[in-house]
């Protein structure tokens, strides 16, 4: 075969191959708008969640269904500090007596700081000795979810609030009565509404 033949049919593969590959890409780049479209259709109906409300002298008000809290991960981002966000969108754990309110004596609500969803109240806040916030019962079993979580080579029990999924700490059967449990938080994850 002579050398300008093994040539032409090199350029011929060549260009086959580049045919082949971007109708690949173009089938790829269809695919995930098609998929993107779907994924918007969906977002359109909102998810509902049963909540319970606390006014911020921490009456129980009444059970209601709200919508779920959905944000891009760049809202997320811009409405969180950078470590707020890595703790409740990232699942990360702060540091062990460095965040807000582990050592907060005063009367008052800790709320979601993604959603502002009322999560635990002063009167089950007890001091564990772990430097995280720590609480013996949620304000309502409603506002959080409960998930089972094997990272770190352990089996552990995760806490997130149920309107907006933001990561919230670790529960643990290692607390004081009358449940024995121990709700270990990340200060960051909540903000504190003092009573008053």
């Amino acid at each position: 075969m002579s050398e300008a033949r093994m040539g032409r049919m090199s350029d011929r593969s060549r260009r086959g191959f580049l045919l082949a590959g971007a109708g690949v890409a173009a089938a790829v780049a269809l695919r995930l708008r098609r998929t993107e479209g779907v994924v918007e259709a969906q977002a359109g109906t909102p998810k509902m969640v049963t909540l319970v409300e606390f006014d911020d002298a921490g009456a129980r008000k009444s059970t209601v269904t709200a919508a779920k809290v959905v944000k891009t991960d760049a809202e997320w981002r811009q409405q969180l500090s950078p470590l707020a966000y890595v703790v409740t969108r990232q699942e990360g754990t702060e540091r062990a007596f460095t965040g807000p309110n582990w050592d907060n004596h005063e009367k008052g609500l800790y709320r979601c700081v993604c959603c502002e969803t009322a999560l635990f109240g002063w009167e089950t806040k007890f001091d564990s000795g772990t430097g995280w916030p720590s609480f013996w019962k949620p304000l309502a079993k409603e506002n959080v979810v409960e998930t089972s979580d094997m990272s770190l080579g352990m089996e552990r029990v995760a806490v997130s609030c149920r309107r907006c999924d933001a990561h919230l700490g670790h529960v643990f059967d290692d607390g004081p009565p009358p449940t024995g449990l121990r709700y270990c938080m990340n200060g960051v994850a909540m903000k504190f509404v003092k009573f008053g």
